[in-house]
């Protein structure tokens, strides 16, 4: 499948999202430390992200100082996955983390696949991408000889953790080509080490993000195998930034702060591809001739239930979690 490199204009669901319902964050009162000037309760935040396109809001936020205009000092961490900085995150180490939904369902609705004891209670602050054509692809090494998608029967992926948004997106993609699912073998492998395990043959394939998509084909000669944004899963809703039910109370101010500061971000970079450019080269260290091509999702600045429950019928397909969820929970105050 040949990679395309284009500056992509606003589509017809990045328009439909922007006229869903208000994405609902802490506005009423709610206990915590004591307000800061200009009525923030808390000024200093700890945003762990991947450091994938996904999350170039909060880059342009951070570099165009969106933040800092609100009062907010942010150190940005890079993450593995959401469902690596989750027990860290409940434990309080991070008070927002940007990643993908599926980890987040996870820790709400079956606690014990993300290695909790009991149910998390996120809440999405602000969502950060829905999938474009050619962002999340499944890649196989050069000379592989796996031309198809049915040439993935019986062999082993990577994924930078198994349960969460890219073994859902493999399953499907699978399934839509009818491939026994049960039949791959996930590997977990962090995205920079992705193209080397590629290249030594320690995987079959792997399913990766841009910009690792784009750091695969021109480090390793990587290819594009499939395109995640196809069939079932096409314009899947797939990364947000996160908070907890009980930080969302106790900060109701500085949550908002932050949601403000990154929904300009978010309109920034559906219009701006030379922002995002900047903000993945400053941020997530991408070196300037990757950041110029890799392919970027939509920026959504807000959110609905229904984006949300695609997800959450995936998952139930493919027995992630074992009864239905509720999602629209996840957009409440």
């Amino acid at each position: 499948m040949p990679r395309r490199f284009r500056l992509r204009p606003l589509t017809g669901l990045a328009a439909l999202v922007g006229l869903s319902a208000l994405l609902a964050v802490g506005c009423s009162a709610g206990g915590g430390s004591s307000a800061a000037p200009g009525g923030l309760e808390k000024t200093n935040l700890r945003v762990a992200a991947v450091p994938a396109v996904d999350s170039a809001g909060l880059y342009i936020a951070q570099q165009r100082g969106l933040f800092a205009a609100e009062g907010l000092h942010v150190s940005i961490l890079p993450a593995i996955s959401g469902k690596t900085t989750i027990a860290g995150q409940l434990d309080g180490e991070f008070d927002v983390t940007s990643g993908n939904y599926v980890s987040y369902i996870l820790a709400n609705a079956a606690p014990q696949a993300v290695g909790l004891k009991k149910a998390a209670d996120f809440r999405v602050l602000a969502p950060g991408s829905i999938m474009e054509a050619n962002n999340q692809d499944i890649m196989v090494p050069p000379n592989s000889g796996i031309k198809t998608v049915s040439g993935l029967k019986g062999k082993t992926i990577a994924v930078n953790v198994t349960q969460n948004i890219g073994q859902l997106l493999v399953s499907s993609i699978l399934n839509d080509n009818a491939v026994p699912v049960d039949s791959v073998r996930f590997v977990p492998i962090q995205f920079p080490d992705m193209a080397k395990a590629l290249q030594d043959h320690t995987v079959d394939a792997a399913w990766e993000p841009d910009p690792f998509i784009t750091e695969a084909e021109e480090n390793v000669g990587a290819i594009p195998l499939a395109d995640s944004n196809q069939g079932t899963t096409e314009n899947l809703p797939i990364a947000g930034y996160m908070v907890t039910a009980r930080w969302l109370k106790k900060y109701p101010n500085t949550a908002a702060a932050f949601r403000r500061a990154l929904i300009k971000a978010q309109t920034i970079a559906a219009n701006d591809p030379a922002a995002i450019q900047q903000g993945m080269e400053a941020f997530a260290k991408v070196p300037a001739i990757t950041a110029a091509v890799e392919a970027s999702p939509q920026y959504p600045t807000q959110m609905n239930a229904a984006l949300l429950a695609r997800l959450e019928q995936l998952m139930l397909h493919f027995n992630m979690i074992g009864q239905s969820y509720d999602v629209g929970q996840m957009l409440r105050k």
